[in-house]
């Protein structure tokens, strides 16, 4: 077998154990995208413009890049609730079911001030709060994602963020569709803006006349809007940058193909640049799984969408067996990781890497795209190596505070100035002994005063 597998039909075949197996995954596994010089002087020209010439410019983009033309950014009260009133009430009540899952899901875990009092006068902790002002951004163009807003804006609605601000490319006609302002009805979002690209990201960041400055920005995009967020991180906080999306299905011999191959597609038809990747050490299921690809491709909406994703990063892997399928998907780490078996409960243990784990046969990746409860905003390209899903603790600031009394600071002054010396900043110890010396001297008083009230 060549080093970069068979390649032979729809997507790439690797067999664990042949000669050029550890270079092929590898390249698999480093699969960051390269920085286009190109989307750089884009973005950063778009974002100085806007920063000096704010709505004007966002309104002069929004007509050259996404064919609408607009006399205001902001979707205002009567334009929202008329939108809200065009969807159908099944998709209402599904909308609003989902929201709901999702925010009972992050209500479970909002980390809550604290503080501690120790003998001798320290009085220490945290106090936890949420970010005053946040911005999600909502992608549009290929597809409508009214999923996307009630997933980056519930968590922020969990905490109470008191403004959470909205920002989508509008249609051609600039409207925004319906069941994208219902979602944000539902998810608690305060004001939409029609704008999109990373002209969006520069007036979250930077405010102009209508848009105000936020204080974090999160939520997916394309090239542009990805590079526009790295390039305002330290104006503004961002979450982890949001590459294409990814499946990993593990899967043995209790998987069901048909469902497998549509796991596969489910993230392969989002965009050309999805990963959709099996990693089996059933032999017999590499074929079957194959076959039902081009099958289910025939009749998928996005089938052309799927296939191309499916060219360019699709591939099944052949592992050994299922203690190598886990390693080798560990090395991965995937956005999405599908355990296709029957003790899928147990094989949770061995998973070390992923941004979400769906197990068993029953649970596909989609439930977890709309409605399961947890985000579906996750870390991609390997990152879930050390970033988590979106969640409430994107939404708040920690601050800690600390006293201390004389005698908790006359019990550990003397090796705060000794930590100081170590590392060579003497005026740091100066300022502990300016009030050591306070205190030794307050103390020598008062001791030189009882002895005074004995001789009387």
């Amino acid at each position: 077998m060549a080093s970069r597998g068979k390649t032979a039909g729809l997507v790439t075949v690797l067999e664990q154990g042949d000669a050029g197996f550890e270079r092929a995954f590898e390249r698999l596994c480093r699969r960051q995208q390269a920085r286009d010089e190109s989307v750089d002087k884009v973005v950063r020209k778009i974002l100085e413009t806007v920063r000096e010439r704010g709505d004007a410019e966002v309104i002069a983009l929004t007509r050259k890049l996404d064919g609408a033309a607009l006399d205001a950014l902001e979707v205002e009260r009567d334009e929202w609730d008329a939108g809200v009133a065009k969807v159908a009430a099944a998709d209402r009540a599904a909308l609003g079911k989902a929201a709901m899952r999702v925010r009972e899901f992050h209500k479970k875990r909002i980390p809550a001030s604290w503080e501690v009092r120790e003998e001798g006068g320290a009085y220490m902790g945290q106090r936890v709060r949420p970010l005053a002002r946040v911005g999600i951004y909502v992608p549009g163009g290929k597809a409508s994602y009214p999923s996307t807003v009630i997933m980056n804006a519930v968590p922020a609605s969990v905490v109470e963020v008191p403004e959470i601000v909205m920002a989508t490319p509008p249609e051609r006609d600039g409207r925004v569709p319906p069941a994208v302002l219902m979602a944000a009805r539902v998810a608690g979002v305060h004001r939409v803006f029609k704008m999109g690209g990373a002209q969006a990201i520069a007036a979250l960041a930077y405010g102009t006349e209508s848009v105000p400055r936020v204080d974090k920005i999160v939520g997916p995009g394309n090239a542009y809007v990805q590079h526009a967020k790295r390039l305002v991180f330290g104006e503004v906080a961002i979450d982890s940058e949001a590459g294409p999306t990814e499946v990993l299905v593990v899967a043995d011999k209790s998987a069901t193909p048909a469902w497998v191959a549509a796991d596969l597609l489910s993230q392969a038809e989002h965009e050309e640049d999805a990963s959709a990747i099996l990693i089996t050490h059933v032999r017999a299921l590499v074929t079957r799984v194959k076959e039902q690809l081009e099958r289910q491709l025939r009749d998928l909406a996005r089938g052309k969408i799927a296939r191309e994703a499916l060219r360019r990063r699709g591939v099944i892997v052949v592992a050994r067996d299922l203690d190598a399928s886990f390693e080798l998907a560990n090395r991965y780490a995937p956005e999405h990781l599908a355990i296709a078996s029957d003790a899928a409960e147990t094989l949770l243990k061995r998973v070390a890497n992923a941004g979400t784990v769906f197990l068993g046969h029953y649970t596909p990746v989609a439930v977890g795209d709309y409605l399961a409860g947890p985000n579906h905003v996750l870390p991609t390209g390997g990152t879930a190596r050390f970033f988590s899903p979106l969640g409430v603790d994107d939404f708040l600031k920690r601050t800690a505070f600390v006293r201390f009394e004389p005698p908790k600071l006359r019990e550990l002054g003397s090796d705060v100035i000794r930590l100081a010396n170590l590392e060579g900043l003497p005026g740091h110890g100066a300022s502990v002994e300016f009030r050591l010396a306070k205190i030794r001297r307050a103390r020598r008083e008062r001791e030189a005063a009882r002895e005074a009230e004995i001789e009387l």
